[in-house]
């Protein structure tokens, strides 16, 4: 086959009128091979000739898009000095922007035999393959318009593309768990009633279902095995393999769009499915193994591991540090979504060994025009020595903050001496990131997460029950910080399914309201279960799958009160710290911006914070104290508002606080009783319920 020279960038298949470019970077290449595969599967193979900075490439004429190809990589294969080119392995270029096919397993995607670890198994795994695909980029994107939601405006719903739409009755069949689903009007009906801004998508990246899960009957669920950064996973997609899974992604993307939701891709930069020293050959590792892959220094057969998984990406090699700019820049500019959620963030930053909030990757971030204008949101830590780093990213990133969800836990479950620090999370957690220059909106709120138990499994179970994950419940976090209210799992107890209700809209009402971004996870404004399961991971079933039609549409319409009081009043997602000090006002002594107060309406003590029992208190927000300006350099003002919170087992009685912090007031908000909204006013009583949230504006 007659090739023309080519061009060393851009890196990845690059179709044209007359062909296609194809690029690929490797060090320790002494010869590569472009493989070209027919409808049928026939291999043709073409030699790179040419080679500008370990870049290999040529163009192909006539080569269009819906060609499928792989390569294969010449070199030395030596694992104890980590080197593994193998060419007997066909290898997934790192840039397909699709793929086609599956991994099946077979013992030939493995460099090594499995009698014998110390020898080479040089049989052919084309055939057991996945392929890549050559993409046309051009789409209609014609009137897309980026949302561009403020942080503090935020309000995201992390979901699975087929967990959210499986089992949704409105949408046709042969398109549920699709992205074409999410996409469905229905489904972004549901999302906009909960005023949902952003939804929070896990991984979409092109991922591999694990030989050990399928060997039980269980496959990857969650996705957190990326082989391919810049493929849309095939599988989601309704309408074939051969690229058309790139234009209903972008479909999906422009109808979110349209109806004023962000597209945030959970991204797993930190690892790939290509496994440790024992995993199969089917990408990186053929390539240019200690380029891609963090080798253990003195012993480079094996791999560094961060993240529990058997490898960690090499953040200190510039092609490998490239490799995640460009898909980022990928996924901004051509897919056109809206920010990025990493799973395990501190990888990143280890370019040796300590987590480095100062390393290459977050400089590289921080310069990028396209991908620092996105919404950068890390999940804090990994598995490594030191890995917890809540609080700890530099100022444009945003984190999800484990220390509110297990401080909102804690008090909600009613744990003894936890007021003082729920107080700061409801604040903001000022503590983790004002001294670093960072806002309130630094902290993404969560309660539940995939990661866990569904909101209503916290309320309904005090341990795990992970039998059907097949590892004889070893799996799993151990202590949930959850509280059964008196009964393990299912019941028909009306007393205990009233408190676990009750329990649910508390844990909503609270995110709902606590400075910072809220986010939800799917189903849980549902009522949805996973039987106790709190480690999902290998579970795509109905288990894990949301239940439409038994939805708990009292608590759907809760949930989106509640995020409709949040989007009218900005005194609940405020931009800057409180500070406590007084605000001046037209008349009257001038309050603090915010004040906690004791049932009896006075001001908490300092006794009162260190009382181990202490489980109720309100907090009063000054409407006419809010830091910030608007977009157009206005003053920001609202209503007060006041927020009882009582955790304890009794009902406890409350004085509405005197005239100067109000005159009169209407409850918006009771959780132990929904759909009442009284007036009260200063100085009056209110009896508490137990375990509930009552939320009162001001009316003067």
């Amino acid at each position: 086959m007659h090739t023309w020279p080519g061009s060393a960038f851009p890196l990845g298949a690059t179709p044209s009128a007359e062909g296609t470019n194809f690029a690929l970077f490797s060090e320790i290449a002494e010869k590569v091979e472009l493989c070209l595969f027919d409808d049928d599967h026939v291999e043709t193979r073409i030699p790179l000739v040419e080679v500008d900075a370990y870049i290999w490439h040529t163009f192909v004429p006539g080569i269009r898009p819906g060609q499928l190809y792989g390569y294969r990589v010449h070199g030395v294969y030596d694992p104890a000095t980590g080197r593994r080119a193998d060419p007997s392995k066909l290898l997934l270029d790192p840039y397909a922007k699709a793929t086609s096919g599956e991994i099946d397993w077979d013992p030939s995607l493995f460099s090594y035999s499995f009698d014998d670890p110390d020898t080479q198994n040089t049989d052919d795994s084309a055939p057991h393959m996945m392929l890549g695909v050559v993409v046309d980029g051009e789409f209609d994107w014609s009137g897309d318009v980026r949302p561009g939601i403020p942080y503090n405006r935020t309000v995201i719903y992390e979901s699975h593309v087929k967990g959210l739409t499986r089992l949704h009755p409105d949408v046709p069949e042969h398109q549920r768990g699709t992205y074409s689903a999410v996409a469905h009007p229905s489904v972004i009906a549901h999302l906009t009633s909960l005023g949902v801004t952003a939804i929070e998508l896990m991984p979409v990246h092109q991922f591999v279902n694990d030989s050990t899960l399928q060997e039980k009957g269980l496959s990857n669920y969650w996705g957190y095995n990326t082989i391919g950064f810049f493929a849309p996973h095939a599988a989601y997609a309704s309408g074939g393999d051969r690229g058309e899974q790139v234009d209903e992604f972008k479909s999906m993307v422009r109808a979110l769009h349209e109806a004023g939701i962000e597209v945030i891709l959970d991204v797993v930069y930190n690892h790939t499915a290509e496994g440790n020293h024992l995993g199969p050959t089917l990408s990186f590792r053929g390539i240019d193994n200690a380029a891609y892959y963090r080798l253990v220094d003195d012993d480079p057969q094996f791999y560094m591991d961060y993240t529990g998984t058997g490898n960690s990406l090499n953040v200190r090699h510039p092609h490998s540090l490239q490799l995640i700019m460009d898909s980022l820049r990928y996924w901004v500019t051509e897919m056109h979504v809206d920010g990025f959620r990493f799973d395990l963030a501190a990888t990143l930053a280890r370019e040796f060994f300590d987590v480095d909030k100062l390393s290459t990757f977050f400089e590289l971030v921080q310069q990028d025009p396209i991908v620092s204008q996105v919404k950068l949101i890390a999940e804090p830590w990994d598995v490594g020595p030191g890995g917890y780093q809540v609080g700890n990213f530099p100022p444009q990133w945003t984190e999800w903050n484990g220390k509110y969800r297990d401080t909102v836990r804690d008090f909600w479950r009613g744990e003894p001496a936890t007021l003082g620090e729920f107080a700061e999370r409801l604040g903001g957690s000022a503590d983790l990131y004002e001294s670093e220059g960072r806002r309130p909106v630094a902290s993404i709120n969560f309660v539940t997460a995939h990661d866990g138990f569904t909101l209503r499994d916290l309320v309904s179970y005090n341990d795990k029950h992970n039998e059907a994950n097949g590892e004889n419940s070893q799996d799993g976090e151990s202590h949930n910080r959850s509280w059964n209210c008196g009964v393990e799992g299912e019941t028909d107890d009306e007393a205990v399914l009233q408190l676990r209700a009750r329990q649910q809209r508390n844990f909503i009402a609270t995110l709902l309201l606590s400075q910072g971004v809220p986010m939800i996870a799917h189903g849980d404004e549902l009522g949805r279960t996973q039987q106790g399961n709190n480690n999902t991971y290998a579970q795509d079933s109905e288990l894990t799958w949301i239940h439409w039609d038994d939805a708990d549409h009292e608590l759907i319409e809760f949930t989106g009160q509640l995020a409709r009081l949040r989007a009218e009043h900005p005194t609940f997602r405020r931009v800057r710290f409180f500070n406590g000090r007084p605000v001046t006002r037209g008349t009257g002594e001038p309050l603090p911006d915010i004040e906690w107060l004791a049932p009896d309406a006075t001001p908490m003590s300092t006794e009162d914070w260190d009382t181990d029992f202490v489980k109720a208190a309100a907090v009063f927000l000054n409407g006419q104290g809010i830091r910030g300006r608007d977009a157009r350099g206005g003053r920001i003002t609202d209503d007060h508002a006041l927020v009882i919170f009582n955790a304890s087992e009794t009902v406890v009685d409350f004085v509405v606080p005197p005239d100067e912090y109000g005159a009169g007031w209407r409850v918006e908000v009771n959780t132990a009783t929904p759909g009442e909204r009284p007036t009260v006013t200063a100085g009056e009583t209110i009896a508490v319920e137990s375990h509930s949230l009552l939320v009162l504006m001001g009316t003067s």
